[in-house]
């Protein structure tokens, strides 16, 4: 069907970890949907959760952060940093009126690109299910 729904999802992957499984993924050619825009950071340690929330304004249904597995991050407690932020943000975005599983962050090493797959494509399927971002109606 030519007119159905895909969502929009935002990729924020650390440099040295989850954008070298990605791009392991693209280079062993394993298939995943290309429903997902990613962005390099240095670190998921960097992220400001007014980024992730700009992106939902701004019309994406969907948000992955993947960064260093624990114990192995670039900047040894970036990854910590990190996922204590989101947890507090699913929380924000369920007090906004968002489903906080349209927000996900995971760990990937530079190994893993297979699982990489899996993430994105799990993902997706999830935010399929919640349907396009209720944000944009209100931009309308």
């Amino acid at each position: 069907m030519a007119d159905e729904w895909e969502p929009k999802i935002l990729g924020l992957v650390c440099n040295w970890c989850s954008y070298a499984g990605a791009d392991l993924a693209g280079s062993a050619r394993t298939q995943y949907p290309p429903d997902i825009r990613i962005i390099r950071v240095m670190c998921t340690g960097r992220l400001d959760p007014l980024f992730i929330l700009k992106a939902f304004t701004d019309g994406a249904d969907g948000v992955l952060v993947s960064g260093c597995h624990f114990g192995d991050c670039h900047y040894l407690e970036g990854n910590y940093k990190a996922a204590k932020r989101m947890f507090m943000l699913k929380s924000l975005l369920k007090n906004i009126g968002l489903e906080d599983k349209r927000m996900r962050m995971t760990f990937v090493s530079a190994s893993e690109g297979a699982k990489w797959a899996t993430v994105v494509q799990d993902v997706i399927n999830t935010v399929k299910t919640l349907g396009p971002n209720p944000l944009k109606e209100l931009q309308s």
